[in-house]
């Protein structure tokens, strides 16, 4: 047996760091031996959650699953992993005091057939190797790491349309996930509205925020939607104060309604994401005569935007506006002739492509706007994601690309990192995809007009009105 202990002192509370520890996914964040994790277990992770791990020992690329032991909140975590080649039982221990942490790391390797006998220079690469974990860990409980720039592989990338495309499948978040900055920051005391949270890249985020501790307010068409993505987020996070506002969001009246309400409560948002979204091939009007692409994409996260800025701006710490768009709007120039689209020649993914091509514009203009009130505003796209919207609405592109899809929590890492981390709020007025800004115009084609641009705030706003009006 071979045992290391390291010790640091960071400025942190006992419980950030244990949270952060005590979720082996996060491994991959700041051990540069480890290459992938998966929770493998589920619920919350607690004692009794296991893990496998990828690492490397030397030329070796090892599997191990990994166990936790024992389980003491904010005092101490025991996790047992055990592999082919070694069993290693972890022992980390918290204490705090005057506002820092010091935790202690202990590592107990139990090598099979005999390999410390083999290989005589294991144990001293071991001591590099945790050494430079425990590097990594105060490293990413401590630094916060400057704005988000593009990196030179995919500045690269986005000059050639093939491979800017190949960044759009899993390939571009597998590469990515290997440069990315650890985020080790909770959320509590952070309120955060999302949109179509119910399935796909939504829930994935909610999950996600609710497991940092987010006060979140989750916005669903219905009752039973609701319920379901509760029972969801309750397995996976042990949370059971999630709450829920109904509204279908493509009707205005209703996105109206929603923002009163909203208003009424007076709880200051920290985040807003709009994500509620589907693509429609057919060809669909609303009650209130609009085109339910349109609706729905564009007005509704329009009106959002602009009605809840009372609970959004002078905060002390920025507030967030992510606008979730999409790769497809790469095809198409901004044209507001072309939103609010009649049956004639309707294509469903034309008019998605369009109305997200739009988001993106208005994401540009409200950051200029907004700048002042202390809000950050960004647009992502997820990149080619599995969702539930690809699956019904897109089947034979699915067809052709599933083996390169993102799964949902893949898609919705940046919207996550966006709303999470302190390196994103540095950062307004961008399009990202996997946590770098990228070209809103793919190899500089499909620019919109400053005519344009200054025409789609008029028509936004006369259909607004329009609509309410005939409704009333």
């Amino acid at each position: 047996m071979l045992g290391i202990t390291k010790t640091i002192t960071v400025s942190r509370c006992a419980e950030d760091c244990f949270l952060y520890l005590s979720d082996v996914r996060k491994l991959v964040e700041w051990d540069p031996a480890v290459s992938a994790t998966r929770k493998d277990s589920q619920g919350t992770v607690a004692k009794g959650s296991y893990f496998t791990v990828r690492v490397a020992i030397g030329i070796l690329s090892v599997l191990f699953r990994y166990i936790i032991t024992e389980y003491s909140p904010n005092r101490r975590i025991v996790i047992a992993g055990r592999s082919s080649f070694l069993n290693v039982n972890d022992t980390i221990a918290f204490n705090e005091s005057d506002g820092q942490t010091t935790i202690s790391y202990r590592a107990e390797f139990h090598f099979k057939f005999g390999l410390e006998r083999l290989f005589p220079g294991l144990a001293d690469a071991l001591e590099k190797q945790c050494q430079l974990a425990i590097d990594g860990l105060e490293s990413a409980l401590t630094k916060t790491p400057g704005e988000a720039i593009l990196s030179a592989r995919n500045a690269r990338a986005d000059a050639n349309t093939l491979s800017a495309l190949r960044s759009f499948t899993r390939h571009g978040y597998v590469t990515g996930r290997k440069v990315w900055a650890p985020v080790s920051e909770r959320m509590l005391g952070r309120h955060v509205v999302l949109t179509g949270a119910n399935s796909g890249i939504g829930l994935a985020a909610a999950i996600e925020l609710a497991s940092a501790g987010a006060s979140m307010t989750l916005v669903v068409r219905d009752k039973p939607k609701a319920a379901q993505t509760e029972a969801t987020i309750k397995q996976a996070t042990g949370r059971t104060d999630i709450q829920f506002e109904f509204a279908d969001l493509s009707l205005l009246k209703e996105t109206d309604a929603l923002i009163h309400r909203l208003l009424a409560k007076g709880q200051a948002i920290d985040v807003l994401i709009n994500n509620a979204g589907a693509l429609f091939n057919e060809h669909t009007v609303t009650t209130e005569g609009l085109e339910k692409s349109y609706a729905l994409l564009l007005l509704s996260p329009w009106r959002l935007c602009e009605r809840l800025l009372p609970l959004l701006k002078n905060h002390d710490t920025p507030a967030r506006i992510i606008n979730v768009v999409s790769g497809g709007m790469y095809a198409e120039r901004l044209n507001p002739r072309r939103l609010n689209l009649t049956s004639d020649g309707y294509r469903g993914a034309r008019a998605y492509a369009q109305c997200k091509r739009a988001l993106s514009v208005m994401t540009e203009i409200w950051a200029a706007r907004w700048r002042e009130h202390n809000i950050v505003v960004n647009a992502m796209h997820p990149g080619w994601s599995d969702t539930p919207g690809v699956q019904k609405s897109l089947p034979l592109f699915r067809r052709l690309t599933r083996l390169v899809l993102r799964s949902h929590a893949e898609g919705a890492d940046t919207v996550v990192w966006m709303a999470q981390s302190h390196q994103a709020a540095l950062s307004t007025g961008k399009l990202f995809l996997d946590r770098e800004p990228r070209s809103t115009y793919l190899l500089g084609n499909n620019v919109e007009s400053e005519d344009d641009r200054k025409a789609l705030e008029r028509r936004l706003q006369y259909d607004f009105e329009s609509t309410l009006m005939a409704a009333s």
